[in-house]
């Protein structure tokens, strides 16, 4: 729940995520990884979250077809 006086979207929003299982995760990373990255993102019309997720389950396959030979 969120601190202080939140405004009732503030709840309704906390609430979702906590339901559908949404976490927050903070790395730190270079500048220009990360600029680089949101660019390509752009010019592919992807999200970053989007495209970020797709990658960590991709790695999370090969890491599980490696485990299992």
């Amino acid at each position: 729940m969120p601190i202080g006086n939140p405004k009732p979207q503030t709840i309704a929003t906390s609430k979702y995520e906590k339901k559908a299982g949404y976490i927050s995760k903070s790395y730190k990373l270079k500048r220009d990884t990360v600029e680089a990255f949101a660019k390509a993102c752009k010019k592919s019309g992807v999200s970053q979250a989007g495209q970020i997720t797709k990658m960590m389950k991709q790695f999370i396959e090969e890491i599980e077809k490696a485990s299992t030979k």
